[in-house]
């Protein structure tokens, strides 16, 4: 689990989390628009979707330690284009190439061994220690690499140029490749080879499990559910620039106040996950839809000027209470959706495809809406797309509750 914990975030590092943690700091060494970084963002979403679909496959039919450390290799190599500050166009190439090689290999290769993990009574631990480990190790990089990336630059942030900037930004980005590329080194250690090779004339590609996953309507409601959930993640990415733009903090406290959020997030993975194991992963994921309601609408309103500090703290993190709660719950919903354990990887990657479809729209509309509304208003805006969602999201837990109770799965094909 370690292993998979270290890998399942250290992939995620040069695609989301640097700009995450750096939003400002990348739109300016990179010299970007917040509509040119959603682009690059929207590039990563159009070949994940494909990527997701030819995933899952693979994953019901290979051990998952050559898929993992082959993704984490090549992710790694990709960084190393970032030194060279590539234009607008180069970063999204590069994000459509991370799009392939953090997905197809990856992801429902990762969601199945937690899941073979935790067995049939610690579903909600196991993708809560998964989702909650990973935010733990986020947090602990995030603060790191903040702590460096002020190391490098002048007392006075604010009198750095560009060219220091610049540099140690670079500083960052080396330390995460290096991490991504070691964490391959971890996978190929620790995770077994146990599942055999495809014997001669056993199709490697098969499409059994999807064809069953299709029938299922818990299957669909699930997906529906990760897109509302995936919407409020990827707004945890306008959280230091909000901070920078509203409250007129500078880039690095601003990045600190964004630590806030990832700090949050093992607390509310992990804890949600062995409460679901107790009151059930659908109605815990009925409770995190909640708090991003609460918290995204005080965000949206136009209450948090510059000076309310307190409040912007404190909606933050109730927002980002729900958000990494639902990170660490909507694929421990499998079990009582009656999703069969051999069918996982097929369900995961039908799951993905429509449920992370936020990675093609949420970038564009963030930057449209950033760009558009320049100010606190743009954020308002952001914000009260992420509140519309998490009700949206609430309503479809509701009818997932409603439907486990009352269909049993189709036969599994033989």
């Amino acid at each position: 689990m370690l292993a998979l914990v270290v890998a399942g975030e250290s992939i995620f590092f040069l695609p989301f989390v640097l700009a995450r943690i750096f939003r400002p700091t990348l739109l300016e060494v990179f010299h970007l628009t917040n509509l040119e970084l959603g682009m690059a963002f929207s590039f990563y979403g159009v070949v994940a979707m494909v990527a997701y679909f030819f995933g899952g496959p693979l994953a019901d039919r290979f051990a998952p330690r050559g898929l993992l450390a082959v993704a984490l290799v090549t992710t790694a190599a990709g960084g190393l284009l970032l030194l060279v500050i590539p234009s607008p166009f180069q970063l999204q190439l590069l994000f459509a190439y991370w799009g392939f090689t953090t997905i197809a290999l990856f992801w429902s290769a990762l969601i199945r061994a937690t899941r073979e993990w935790g067995g049939e009574s610690l579903q909600g631990a196991a993708f809560g220690l998964l989702d909650g480990g990973r935010g733990l190790l986020t947090a602990v990089m995030g603060s790191v690499l903040v702590a460096i990336y002020a190391g490098l630059l002048p007392n006075d942030v604010v009198s750095a140029t560009l060219a220091q900037r610049t540099a140690a930004f670079q500083q960052v980005i080396l330390v995460l490749v290096a991490i991504t590329a070691g964490a391959a080194i971890l996978i190929w250690i620790a995770l077994p080879l146990h599942r055999e090779r495809p014997t001669m004339g056993t199709p490697v590609f098969d499409l059994d499990g999807i064809k069953h996953a299709v029938r299922m309507p818990t299957v669909w409601l699930q997906a529906f559910i990760v897109i509302c959930a995936y919407v409020g993640y990827k707004a945890t990415g306008d959280f230091s620039l909000y901070a920078k733009e509203v409250l007129g903090l500078n880039e690095v406290v601003a990045a600190r106040v964004g630590l806030v959020s990832l700090w949050l997030r093992p607390v509310a993975a992990i804890g949600a996950g062995f409460l679901a194991d107790r009151v059930g992963a659908i109605k815990m994921t009925r409770v995190s839809f909640a708090l991003i309601v609460i918290g995204s609408s005080v965000l949206a309103t136009g209450v948090i000027e510059s000076g309310v500090f307190w409040i912007y703290i404190l909606s933050i993190s109730t927002a980002s209470l729900g958000i990494f709660a639902l990170r660490g719950l909507y694929f421990a919903i499998m079990g009582e959706g009656c999703i069969p354990l051999a069918f996982t990887g097929s369900a995961v990657g039908l799951v993905s495809v429509i449920g992370y479809t936020p990675d093609v729209f949420m970038g564009p509309l963030m930057g449209q809406l950033l760009d558009g509304t320049p100010g606190a208003g743009g954020h308002q805006q952001v914000f009260a797309v992420v509140a519309g969602f998490a009700l949206t999201g609430l309503i479809a837990s509701w009818a997932f509750a409603h439907f486990s109770r009352r269909i049993t799965p189709a036969p599994i094909p033989t």
